[in-house]
């Protein structure tokens, strides 16, 4: 990501000196492929001495899950922060190189990944041979799945177009279908919580995205950077408030407030989502560290590395959150 620097001179005598975005780019090679690790290893740790059973492959679906929420985030936090920076004056017209036509491309490839499970009835397949891409038009999940993939497909499309604003729509349909995904018919109001989990996967694009393509549109420098990052700063306060409600709501329906401490450290879901809990936390208080050097620090871009931080805590916390949809449902005792 591209952050407001000196810029560098030229190379001495000794010859050319590796950029900084070479290094930028080698560490964040590192950090995705130590997020990868997260819904890898996560689903053996998490279950360990709870008596629960895990679905096939749950290490592989919590990654392609994974892919797929980060694959959200980015054109959403990219459509998001160009929105906030046209009422910022003196912001420079020219954005950042767009990386929603590769997260369409891996949240395509990632829905396709999750489509194949589904049409095996949810088992892990061997072969092409076991897919069954017809019967994904006999079931809901089925459904929902094929309308992943082509909403990851047409927001492709849209991010080459001359109008990326319209991928808007196909990501609203990738959040509808997860909400709908994530509470079957035969749970307790389904719709009630397809909308907690509707709001909150929306909040929670707007945030990681948001933050991440702020940082990458830091080049106007002060005051313009500064401008836009506190008018990113004081929403994403919004966000954050929704996303914690939300949460707690949709906690609170799958672990009633009486077995709530028990089912927390005695189920995989419960282990995972304290990690998550205590994940966000860490994240609000790097946002408040940030907010505060924005607002009485002397240079305000210094709130830029806090901000850094707090991406890469985001990125777990989407790894997390991938492993999470993955896990078991705790039984409602």
């Amino acid at each position: 990501m591209t952050l407001i620097r000196p810029t560098s001179g030229a190379a001495d005598a000794s010859g050319p000196k590796r950029g900084p975005d070479t290094g930028r780019a080698v560490a964040v090679l590192v950090l995705v492929a130590l997020g990868a690790l997260i819904p890898l290893l996560g689903p053996s740790a998490a279950l360990h001495d709870t008596g629960e059973a895990a679905a096939p492959g749950v290490g592989g679906i919590a990654l392609l899950r994974a892919v797929l929420f980060a694959a959200l985030c980015v054109p959403v936090g990219e459509l998001f922060v160009n929105r906030l920076a046209r009422s910022v004056p003196g912001t420079p017209p020219a954005a950042p190189r767009s990386w929603a036509p590769y997260a369409a491309g891996a949240g395509f490839l990632a829905a396709l990944g999750l489509a194949s499970v589904v049409s095996t009835g949810n088992l892990v397949p061997d072969s092409l041979s076991d897919l069954d891409v017809g019967g994904l038009y006999a079931t809901r999940d089925g459904k929902l799945a094929l309308l992943e993939v082509n909403a990851f497909a047409v927001a492709g499309l849209c991010a080459l177009s001359r109008r990326p604003g319209t991928q808007v729509w196909p990501l609203a349909a990738v959040v509808v279908a997860e909400a709908l995904r994530a509470h079957p018919t035969t749970e307790q109001s389904p719709l009630v919580g397809s909308g907690l989990t509707l709001v909150h996967l929306t909040c929670a694009a707007l945030w990681a995205g948001g933050l991440l393509h702020a940082l990458r549109s830091l080049r106007g420098g002060p005051p313009t950077g500064a401008a836009l990052l506190g008018l990113y700063a004081r929403v994403a306060a919004v966000l954050l408030a929704a996303i914690t409600a939300t949460g707690v709501c949709s906690s609170l329906r799958r672990m009633p407030p009486e077995t709530v401490v028990e089912q927390l450290t005695t189920t995989a879901y419960g282990r995972v989502l304290l990690a998550k809990v205590l994940l966000v936390a860490a994240v609000a208080g790097l946002a408040l560290w940030a907010r505060i050097r924005l607002s009485r620090a002397a240079d305000p871009l210094t709130a830029c590395t806090p901000a850094r931080v707090e991406v890469v805590a985001l990125g777990v916390v989407v790894a997390v959150s991938g492993l999470l949809t993955a896990l078991p449902v705790p039984i409602r005792w």
